[in-house]
């Protein structure tokens, strides 16, 4: 597309998130930047306007169902559409903790940002890309959400993140494909979440989610990736 394109962020304060906006406005797209602090949120469209490059902010709770259409509002108000949505906010509340043992609250409010999150966005905003011929969305996951490898404790971080997969399927095969929508798994990587003995960079892990984000027209949808490569689901 010879416009400037418009790319979604959620969680993009931080880690991952945070490295996905400075990539892809290196690459010459308009980034939104979102998170639910939004002190936190203005101090990193700060840090990576002070590198020149072109970043909004835009206060988004993900687990919040009226959100996402508020966002869709703001998005096509200032910009008339969204080309890229990277689904990447998300929480862990039950690291090493039984499937037996997680309190209610805590699984429901992990599903409430993992997998509601992004679907209400893919409700809000995939029927627009849909219309217009032309999208990419990325569904920030994780191995603990493949059912090939999955085993016990963090069960509901696993449970939502494969359900967040199965969520990937489905609108892939109903946006078409003009519209590219496929998951992702970013490797143990050095961010609050990871943890700071993390394998990976905070750059090796938006790698492939950049990747995702900018793909030709000729790219897979509906595909589960690491490191550019498919995985196992």
């Amino acid at each position: 597309m010879a416009e400037q394109q418009i790319a979604l962020v959620t969680g993009g304060n931080r880690g991952i998130g945070l490295e996905v906006c400075r990539q892809l406005a290196g690459r010459g797209l308009r980034v939104v930047l979102t998170a639910r602090d939004p002190r936190k949120g203005e101090a990193a469209v700060q840090q990576l306007a002070g590198d020149g490059l072109a970043v909004e902010f835009l206060a988004l709770d993900v687990s919040d169902p009226a959100a996402a259409e508020a966002a869709r509002q703001w998005v096509e108000t200032r910009y008339g559409r969204l080309d890229v949505l990277v689904n990447n906010a998300a929480v862990y509340l039950d690291e090493s903790v039984s499937i037996f043992d997680v309190p209610l609250p805590d699984f429901e409010a992990t599903l409430a940002a993992n997998l509601y999150g992004p679907l209400h966005l893919c409700r809000a905003f995939v029927p627009g890309m849909r219309r217009r011929g032309y999208g990419r969305v990325v569904n920030v996951s994780s191995e603990s959400g493949q059912l090939s490898t999955m085993g016990g404790y963090t069960g509901a971080y696993a449970i939502s993140k494969a359900a967040l997969n199965a969520l990937t399927r489905v609108v892939a095969a109903e946006a078409g494909r003009a519209v590219k929508v496929n998951s992702v798994c970013p490797g143990w990587v050095r961010t609050d979440m990871g943890g700071p003995h993390a394998s990976r960079s905070v750059a090796q892990g938006a790698d492939s989610i950049v990747w995702l984000a900018t793909l030709p027209d000729s790219g897979p949808t509906g595909g589960f990736f690491q490191d550019r490569r498919p995985i196992a689901w």
